[in-house]
């Protein structure tokens, strides 16, 4: 008989994970629960939901996402593949359509003879060959089933958030103006200028405005990278100014100067029809969001296609308890990819998945894993998860702080993260053929 994985999640993770057993001969049990049960956070009943903004963020080499999504390309991943072909314009980032981006990766997967989609919740943890990527919103016996692994015990939580996405065609564009930062690429920002008066009145808007009930909700449990703007508006008034509203290098073409704060509008899709706010996340009841985001100019009668939401994401303290690959630490046919590991963002989660994918495989064609040299993005975010040694472990996105340093002095911040990239590139490819020997 031939080997077979069971994967808890079709998420990123799950999907990538499910495509690199798939393609090396695994055959795969990909459990999903939807469309038949939804979470608080997902909206369609596509694989590989993006459920917060449709950015994968940079594209650069001279930073983490961009490094760590070249080394998943020379990888083979699918996601990356899905997302290099439902791109859209964002200027120095990735983004993609975020439905054609979750279908293409649906198709593919529901399509590859050696995965077999099985819908339905799934209650503990199975027996044989398993890869958990379930997601930070696991609840549940599924949560109670995981614990038991330690005994118990294995999750902290932080809140998430996720922005407004409005319709184009309700955006006035005689307030509203299309620009990049320093004029750099192709306008593919729709931006909103304010003056001093209409900011400072905005931002008390904001830090009066009613919320959401979140059971457990407080302001110093939200995540850092993705804060809701309220919480922000009440750490200072000028927090959104060098945040998410942030003017440098944007020019108003009506006074040909650079505004006192801005907000920013990305193309949610290819035809750019819909249109997020970005950094906007929050969790403002519904009529609050219209009224406040309502004062943004060019926004005044804007038709709002999706409101911003909250929900609290768990994850696993993962230091001594899952390895560099992933497993549970003295379970090792027992995996943990996504989120729930303790990486945070969507090109996190699915490097987590893929490694996952890659190493499985290998030891049940009875090979040694590959762990990825921490001079990688994917090697350093294996080691941050298993190695981690401080006392207050955090979800972490990738950045260049935790890729061994180099041992050679570079002048200048861009071209010293252009020679770690190089490096880690370098490094990777020494390893392709290895990661690569049974793809068929």
């Amino acid at each position: 008989m031939k080997p077979t994985v069971k994967i808890i999640g079709a998420g990123l993770a799950g999907s990538e994970a499910a495509w690199q057993l798939a393609i090396r001969g695994i055959q795969v049990e990909l459990y999903e629960m939807k469309p038949l049960e939804m979470s608080p956070a997902h909206h369609k009943p596509y694989f590989a939901e993006l459920v917060c903004s449709n950015s994968l963020r940079g594209a650069a080499l001279v930073n983490g996402p961009g490094l760590l999504k070249e080394e998943m390309r020379r990888c083979g991943s699918l996601i990356m593949e899905s997302a290099i072909a439902n791109q859209t314009p964002a200027g120095g980032a990735m983004a993609v359509d975020r439905d054609k981006f979750s279908e293409y990766i649906t198709e593919k997967i529901k399509s590859h003879p050696n995965l077999t989609v099985i819908e339905g919740r799934v209650d503990a943890i199975p027996e044989g060959n398993v890869i958990v990527a379930s997601g930070p919103l696991t609840d549940g016996a599924l949560f109670e089933s995981i614990g038991e692994l330690w005994g118990g015990d294995m999750t902290l939580h932080f809140y998430d958030a996720a922005a407004p996405i409005v319709s184009f065609s309700s955006i006035d564009m005689d307030k509203a103006f299309y620009a990049s930062r320093y004029d750099k690429g192709d306008a593919d920002y729709i931006n909103c200028p304010m003056d001093k008066e209409l900011y400072q009145a905005f931002v008390q808007e904001l830090k009066t405005a009613e919320e959401a009930p979140v059971k457990g909700f407080e302001d110093k449990a939200v995540f850092e990278g993705c804060m809701p703007v309220e919480v922000m508006a009440r750490r200072g008034e000028d927090t959104l100014r060098f945040g998410p509203m942030k003017p440098r290098g944007i020019t108003d073409p009506k006074t040909g100067e650079e505004p006192y704060a801005v907000v920013q509008l990305r193309a949610d899709n290819k035809e750019a029809t819909m249109y997020n706010i970005v950094g906007f996340q929050t969790h403002l009841k519904f009529p609050e969001q219209k009224r406040v985001f309502s004062m943004i100019p060019g926004l005044e009668h804007a038709e709002f296609l999706r409101y911003g939401v909250m929900h609290r994401n768990s994850f696993i303290s993962s230091p001594g308890r899952l390895d560099k690959f992933y497993r549970v630490i003295g379970k090792e046919h027992i995996m943990f990819a996504g989120q729930i590991t303790g990486v945070e963002g969507y090109v996190e989660s699915t490097a987590s998945g893929l490694c996952c994918g890659i190493n499985m495989a290998r030891m049940l064609l009875g090979k040694e894993p590959i762990f990825f040299p921490t001079k990688t993005a994917l090697g350093a975010l294996a080691q941050h998860i298993s190695g981690y040694v401080g006392k207050n472990f955090q979800p972490m996105n990738i950045n260049f702080g935790l890729i061994d340093s180099l041992d050679e002095r570079v002048k200048g911040k861009q071209a010293k993260y252009m020679k770690v990239a190089e490096r880690a590139l370098e490094t990777l490819d020494g390893l392709i053929p290895s990661v690569m020997e049974d793809v068929r």
